[in-house]
């Protein structure tokens, strides 16, 4: 079987992976949903989901950073990546030795073919084709659903936010929310002086990759007096995963303006 990965990049697999590492959080979560607990051998400290993840799987470090020796001992016939949540020179030292599928993902159509691809590597295309189409019908009941302008923060110190060119913003816009940055790019940091010059209807802070807590919502409150500043989960606005199952149900959850 050849799999064209997100870089186009061509994936050989001669039989179904038996010994995969997951270097993606979300798609570790994906492989178990997927019914493939037994075959997971590697995940990172990041993947928490589910909750027993590093328990029955070797933790192999963070997505930035892999204990290769830890890796070879595993002897993986596959490992799944990402191009923003891993970096660069640890991915190529791997695909010199391994069979490496790299996702990169910015839209909805991105996330279903991961998915999809995933299943078909893995011999659980049923399973994948189940999980899709329930996002598929959940998307659609939340497109354009919701209104206003947004800001969504990802970080403190620096401040930064989601931009345009990244699978939040992707959201935000489907459920038909306003980026109020969305003439940046990607994950900019942002000045109090730029801050101030903004006027969003909401603050969307998000769990990650920064914890944002309930002590930070008073801050962002002065910063906009006319906005209402939330906590929000960040796994449900950036993980394209199987959790894109229940992204929807929370998103109608949150106390924002309905469109008519």
């Amino acid at each position: 079987m050849q799999i064209t990965d997100d870089l186009n990049r061509t994936i050989s697999i001669k039989n179904p992976p038996q010994r995969i590492i997951s270097l993606v959080p979300s798609l570790t979560e994906l492989l178990f949903d997927l019914g493939l607990q037994e075959r997971i051998v590697g995940v990172t400290k990041f993947c928490i989901h589910p909750t027993h993840a590093q328990r029955v799987a070797t933790k192999i470090g963070g997505t930035k950073k892999f204990h290769f020796d830890q890796i070879e001992e595993l002897k993986p016939d596959l490992i799944i990546a990402n191009k923003e949540e891993n970096y660069e020179e640890g991915i190529e030292q791997l695909c010199e030795d391994y069979v490496v599928y790299i996702s990169d993902i910015f839209d909805l159509k991105d996330a279903l073919k991961t998915i999809q691809n995933i299943g078909l590597m893995t011999d659980s295309v049923s399973q994948s084709k189940h999980i899709v189409e329930k996002i598929q019908q959940g998307f659609e009941n939340v497109k354009d659903k919701l209104e206003g302008q947004v800001l969504y923060l990802i970080w403190q110190h620096p401040v930064m936010v989601a931009a345009s060119q990244n699978f939040i913003d992707f959201l935000l816009q489907w459920l038909g929310l306003e980026n109020t940055v969305g003439d940046m790019k990607r994950y900019p940091e942002l000045s109090e002086g730029q801050l101030k010059n903004l006027t969003p209807d909401y603050v969307f802070l998000s769990s990650e990759p920064y914890p944002f807590k309930e002590k930070h919502i008073q801050k962002y409150q002065d910063l906009f007096p006319d906005a209402e500043v939330l906590l929000v989960d960040g796994e449900m606005f950036s993980w394209y995963g199987s959790r894109l199952v229940h992204s929807p149900k929370y998103f109608m959850s949150l106390p924002v303006s309905r469109r008519r």
